[in-house]
């Protein structure tokens, strides 16, 4: 199985109740196609053409009355529908973030600005296309086994004449799909390529006639026209055969009772068999047929193709969690965290944020970093994080070069996930085990109010306060060695504040505290203090000799 399918087949392996309920549900549909024919020869032969209306009459009504059962199985369906194909959306969705993170972090490439689209455009039209696919396939399978049974139910001489057309226009239908795709997928190439030559071309068109190159480009152009007008006629000739082989399998069986009912009537078929086997075939067969063809023929290759540029883009089956205790990812790094001749500015004319930049921390050191606004504070907790890349230097944590080392980043702007509180401590890789552990911060009054570790989270119900305190409880019961708080605390009041800080310094690790109060750089054992590009570094009793610190003291104690 090539990967692109697996991001799809993977999870929906793992709804088989869900799946079985929406088989159950399109068989309830398939029971009208199933009793329909029957229904009309019953009706033909016992009522109409015995002299009794009524009777007939009487079956018809009943044939409405089972519609009914068909319309309760379609509402059904799509409930069970959601159930089976939201999972799916959720792990593709997981897997584009895996693999879009993994190629950020993985060097210094340049940015993917096509991911937005792949997390927006592309996962809700593989969930969209994949649920419609499931209706499609589950409703042919259904529709097709109850026609051909009711069929044989009234004739195996009719359901010969039905079964054969049928079972060959699917067969032909799938062998046709891979040249299907590849056609599909070239006439896309074709559009992109003649796409940029064109631009190209509009663009340069001054340059192209300066330097004489005029011929070059109206060859590469006509040539360019050419590939993409044949791709394009690729495609519409599979579209015939499509049209040719839905007619094989919709419309020859119809030519072919026709043509076998005078023999059929002579060896004891009745008019109402006929009747109801038309009926069969051109009510139930057909329709489900041409659904089935044009569904697969063009929803089937648009998911083709989206899977398979998501498998391009990186977007693999995200890997099984690792062993309890282990990160999900870097590696265990220990030893100081260094910050080597670091220097950062936004752009080439842009004054730097950070010239010839040291620091030194050893592992359990807190360290406050203070400064107005503009000054630099979440800049340098981005670099510390490997968030942002410094035009020079370098941050290594021990001897591991800061990417390949773990370590945890709680911004102001705390993100809570719908699902149980427990799940969002320990996302996402924290072992459950290690829950009580929260107990060290100032979260029993949430607890309570939630109504327990798993109550479901309401994030539009949670006050900014509470959305970080869940946050940096996370950061406090992961793995890493390197903690960054930058205004992590900012809405928390100031006893919560300091309860959360305090036991973030007994926790083993570097702790990094982007502070919004004072009395944070206070309880650090030592304070950095970013101003106008400069960098002052010492504790509370050495900064108090520089002007800055000494007057943003002496605000903070009036």
């Amino acid at each position: 199985m090539s990967t692109q399918w697996t991001l799809i087949l993977t999870p929906l392996r793992r709804q088989r109740r869900a799946l079985l309920l929406l088989a159950a549900c399109t068989a309830a549909q398939a029971v009208p196609a199933f009793c329909t024919g029957r229904v009309l020869a019953l009706a033909v032969d016992r009522g109409f053409l015995a002299g009794h209306p009524g009777t007939g009459l009487a079956w018809l009504a009943a044939l409405a009355g089972l519609a009914g059962v068909g319309a309760v199985g379609t509402v059904t369906a799509f409930r069970h529908l959601g159930a089976a194909v939201e999972p799916t959306r959720d792990h593709v969705l997981r897997a584009v973030v895996t693999g879009t993170l993994r190629r950020a972090t993985a060097g210094r490439g340049a940015p993917d600005t096509a991911a937005v689209a792949r997390l927006t455009t592309q996962v809700s039209a593989v969930r969209d296309v994949s649920a419609g696919l499931l209706m499609i396939v589950g409703q042919f399978a259904c529709v097709s086994a109850a026609a051909l049974l009711g069929l044989l139910s009234l004739s195996p001489a009719l359901a010969l004449l039905a079964t054969v057309p049928v079972a060959a226009s699917v067969a032909a239908f799938l062998a046709l799909l891979p040249a299907l795709n590849r056609r599909q997928h070239a006439l896309l190439l074709a559009d992109e390529r003649f796409a940029a030559l064109a631009g190209t071309v509009a663009t340069g068109t001054r340059d192209i006639a300066a330097c004489g190159v005029e011929a070059r480009y109206a060859a590469a152009v006509g040539e360019g026209t050419r590939a993409q007008v044949a791709a394009a006629r690729a495609v519409a000739r599979g579209t015939l055969a499509r049209t040719g082989i839905l007619a094989l399998g919709g419309e020859l069986p119809v030519v072919l009772i026709l043509l076998a009912a005078p023999a059929l009537l002579r060896r004891g078929t009745t008019i109402g068999e006929l009747v109801g086997a038309l009926a069969y075939v051109t009510g139930a067969l057909h329709p489900a047929l041409r659904t089935f063809v044009h569904g697969i023929g063009a929803a089937g290759l648009r998911l083709a193709v989206i899977l398979r540029r998501l498998a391009a883009a990186g977007a693999t089956d995200p890997a099984p969690p690792p062993p309890a205790g282990q990160p999900a990812s870097g590696q265990p790094a220990s030893g100081p965290l260094r910050a080597s001749g670091i220097h950062f500015r936004y752009g080439p004319g842009a004054e730097p944020i950070l010239t010839d930049f040291y620091l030194h921390l050893d592992p359990g050191e807190h360290l406050a970093v203070i400064g107005p606004s503009g000054a630099g504070k979440s800049t340098l907790a981005n670099l510390l994080a490997g968030l942002t890349e410094p035009q020079r230097g370098t941050v290594h944590i021990g001897q591991t070069p800061l990417r390949a080392a773990d370590r945890v980043l709680v911004p102001q702007e705390a993100y809570v996930f719908a699902g149980t509180l427990a799940e969002n401590l320990t996302y996402p890789d924290i072992p459950p085990h290690r829950l009580p552990e929260a107990a060290a911060l100032p979260l029993a009054g949430l607890v309570r109010k939630l109504g327990g570790y798993g109550a479901q989270l309401p994030p539009a119900t949670l006050s900014a306060g509470e959305r970080q305190l869940i946050a940096v409880t996370r950061a406090y019961l992961s793995p890493a060695p390197i903690v960054l708080l930058d205004e992590a605390t900012c809405h928390l009041d100031p006893a919560t504040e300091e309860a959360v800080e305090r036991a973030f310094a007994a926790r083993p690790g570097t702790l990094v505290v982007i502070a919004h109060r004072l009395a944070s750089a206070a309880r650090a054992d030592r304070i950095l203090l970013l101003d106008g590009g400069t960098a002052h570094l010492g504790t509370h009793r050495d900064l108090l000799g520089v002007p800055a610190y000494r007057h943003l003291h002496e605000a903070a104690c009036t």
